[in-house]
């Protein structure tokens, strides 16, 4: 894509995804619409290279990503079925409500990728693959193996789901609940890379981001009573909120106590905690909505200092009762250094290590409360070993800068 021109870069960017959806919402399978797809900005970065970006870009690779489907199941003796499906379902299906069918059709997508059948790895790899359009080196990094491994995994699971036939489609109501837990980690995961990228020249995604919330508003409104799917939604939107805050004009990334909280968007706040608010109400506690709640707690905090810390403690702590993680307990070190202090909060994460020693934020962390001590040479070297870990550009310009995370 680096070749391409700079429309066809800005169409696969918002048309990828839809056109991908559809097609395997029609034929029902994901990796003959994840190659076709493929195989038409192929076509289009030749084309529109000679030629010229087309008046409608989108249109044009829908139906030229139609065409390679129709040309790859022809070629396919056991593609009748879809052939036929394919052939009878076009633009005028959705002509009714295009948005709805859109969003139906990029839900069906999410759920076909992760299949139970699927491990969570493949999940989300294949989510990052077919729904987020994000390439295989993207993806081997995010994951810490090689482009040739992460590819084979993508072809395991492409496979698995073509020999079960697996549908794309929304699950029946009595089979939604038992795959939501799944789709709601791979769609957190989703936002997790837009809004702070693990590789990759640019810090943030925002396409990404922004993809991950629709989908989230899009699992409300199929299932409004959901406490998870509102916890997830206001957690969402609580993290979008600062999104304005998060880099100065150079790129950097701003640091949560240093972010000018006039800048935060106060409407998505008021829109997340009435969302929480509803959560609670339904008295069914998940650990999306114990993450919206720590989220809510800084949001409404009028300075990072003023910030309820030990209330923020206790909710992690009951986070790690809800979804155990080492990660949990490194964050709760955070609320331990304001909440008791620097030393306690020290103490807490040494017996990490052995799980977080790859992990880049345990050192960051580690390299500030060392700093706070007052042991600066072990600081400085936990500060290195952050630096070397970190894949994220902002990131990396924040460590060398001598800031913690």
């Amino acid at each position: 894509m680096d070749a391409a021109p700079e429309s066809l870069e800005r169409a696969y960017r918002e048309e990828a995804t839809r056109i991908r959806a559809a097609l395997a919402a029609r034929t029902g399978d994901v990796g003959l619409a994840e190659d076709a797809v493929q195989d038409a900005f192929v076509e289009a970065i030749e084309h529109w290279t000679r030629h010229g970006a087309p008046a409608n870009p989108g249109g044009w690779l829908a139906t030229t990503a139609r065409r390679k489907a129709l040309d790859r199941l022809r070629r396919d003796q056991v593609g009748e079925r879809k052939l036929a499906l394919l052939a009878v379902t076009g633009a005028d299906a959705a002509a009714a409500d295009p948005d709805a069918a859109a969003d139906d059709e990029l839900l069906s997508l999410v759920f076909a990728c992760c299949h139970p059948a699927l491990t969570r790895e493949a999940q989300v790899a294949l989510t990052l693959r077919a729904v987020c359009g994000l390439g295989g080196e993207q993806i081997a990094r995010a994951f810490l193996v090689s482009d040739a491994t992460m590819s084979q995994r993508l072809l395991r699971a492409r496979k698995t789901l073509a020999d079960l036939r697996a549908p794309v489609r929304v699950p029946d109501p009595d089979e939604l609940a038992g795959r939501l837990a799944g789709v709601l980690s791979v769609v957190y995961l989703v936002f997790n890379e837009g809004y702070l990228a693990s590789s990759g020249r640019e810090p943030a995604r925002r396409d990404l981001a922004a993809q991950a919330i629709a989908l989230t508003r899009t699992l409300h409104r199929l299932m409004p009573r959901e406490p998870e799917v509102l916890g997830l939604l206001a957690l969402l939107l609580l993290h979008e909120s600062r999104a304005a805050a998060r880099f100065d004009g150079w790129g950097r990334l701003i640091r949560l106590k240093d972010q000018d909280r006039g800048l935060w968007h106060p409407a998505l706040v008021a829109e997340a905690c009435a969302l929480l608010d509803r959560a609670i109400g339904l008295r069914r506690p998940g650990p999306y909505q114990v993450q919206a709640a720590i989220a809510a707690l800084h949001a409404e905090a009028p300075g990072y200092e003023q910030t309820d810390w030990r209330q923020i403690r206790l909710l992690y702590s009951r986070l790690q009762q809800l979804a155990p993680s080492p990660v949990v307990l490194l964050n709760r070190a955070v609320a331990t250094r304001y909440a008791v202090g620097a030393a306690d909060a020290l103490a807490e994460i040494e017996p990490l290590r052995p799980d977080l020693d790859g992990y880049h934020l345990f050192h960051a962390l580690r390299a500030g409360l060392l700093a706070a001590l007052g042991r600066d040479d072990e600081a400085a070297q936990a500060s290195e070993r952050a630096l070397a870990l970190s894949a994220n550009p902002a990131e990396r310009e924040l460590l060398a800068r001598g800031l913690s995370l």
